[in-house]
């Protein structure tokens, strides 16, 4: 890990954070309370050392085996993280996740809840929770549907998964506001704090309209070459 690949990393990160700020600003929000969530998917763990080094904490990751792969190295060398599950998760890997990550943002159907609630009973571990929202109602996507999330939620509650919000992925390639606004408004319907939504494309948005949590890779990591 050279020198200028902290500087570099630090450049982007600062960058991001400057943009969150800003945005935060604009809608009477302070920045502070919009957590960075560094999606590192893909990236090998010399590509994460750098923003680690520059003072990033947040980590995302979408599949629990590359987690396993890479976090229990970095995390026994480099200061502590904060790893969060932004992808799908099979009901057969809740264990295995309950057990690496401190957040799990992909809660979306009754089987995988049971599951949770089991693995988190035999660990005695916690992670906090969100459960994933299909937004925009799409077949290809992962989420709960929006008229589906009353009895997910009471469901969660039941089994006492500590759900602390929402989390969602608008569809590609419109205004991603709208979205954001109906996941806010259902989050406050259901007296849930945390809004996890927002990526490298669109984060600014899903700050001004209550994000507390954004997921952004390329914007931190630099597109490939």
């Amino acid at each position: 890990m050279s020198e200028q690949e902290i500087l570099d990393a630090a450049a982007r990160r600062e960058a991001v954070l400057a943009a969150m700020a800003k945005a935060a600003k604009l809608a009477g929000r302070e920045s502070g309370n919009v957590a960075l969530i560094a999606v590192s998917k893909t990236h090998e763990a010399a590509a994460i050392r750098p923003l680690i080094a520059a003072g990033q904490r947040v980590f995302g990751e979408n599949r629990v085996q590359e987690a396993e792969v890479k976090w229990p190295g970095l995390r026994a060398e480099m200061p502590p993280i904060e790893l969060h599950l932004v992808g799908q998760l099979q009901s057969n890997k809740a264990e295995d996740a309950v057990a690496l990550f401190d957040a799990i943002h992909s809660v979306d159907r009754p089987s995988l809840v049971a599951a949770l609630a089991k693995a988190m009973d035999k660990a005695g571990r916690r992670p906090d929770c969100f459960i994933q929202v299909n937004i925009g109602d799409e077949p290809q996507k992962g989420g709960c549907a929006i008229t589906e999330l009353p009895g997910l939620l009471a469901e969660a509650r039941s089994a006492t998964l500590p759900v602390v919000g929402l989390m969602c992925v608008p569809p590609i390639d419109v205004e991603p506001a709208p979205y954001f606004a109906l996941l806010a408004r259902i989050a406050r319907d259901h007296g849930l704090a945390a809004l996890s939504m927002g990526m490298s494309g669109d984060f600014e948005t899903a700050v001004t309209l209550g994000a507390t949590h954004v997921r952004v890779g390329t914007a931190l990591f630099g597109t490939r070459g």
